[in-house]
């Protein structure tokens, strides 16, 4: 069941996104199926979303590294969930997913997803 505080939370969010975010686009690649074969599938989901460089005191070099985006994904309206693997396209980069917190503090709201993007080979 779903928190109202959580509910509350991610309403303030989506309105936050919304205004000082942008129009980008998560795209997940399906794997071909192992039994009949065939082509990935690429299907993209529109967002909204904000990308924000790292502060220069978290590049490490290892985890985060120079040109990393932190990507902060409205989760009203997303059909689906990002997850590493995917890839987000913001400022007209392709941002692919290394690393992802969903932030459902009650296990259910995601109230919105912040990700980490790498510039996808």
């Amino acid at each position: 069941m779903e928190t109202p505080l959580y509910v509350r939370l991610q309403a303030t969010a989506q309105r936050l996104i919304a205004k000082y975010g942008q129009a980008g686009v998560v795209t997940r690649l399906t794997p071909p199926d192992p039994v009949l074969g065939g082509e990935p599938v690429s299907t993209p989901y529109p967002a909204t979303l904000v990308p924000m460089a790292y502060e220069a005191r978290y590049i490490d070099g290892t985890n985060i590294r120079t040109g990393d985006m932190q990507i902060y994904i409205s989760s009203v309206g997303l059909a689906i969930e990002p997850t590493v693997g995917d890839v987000v396209t913001a400022n007209g980069t392709d941002y692919a997913i290394v690393n992802g917190d969903p932030n459902k503090y009650d296990g259910v709201t995601p109230v919105v997803f912040i990700v980490q993007g790498r510039i996808a080979a």
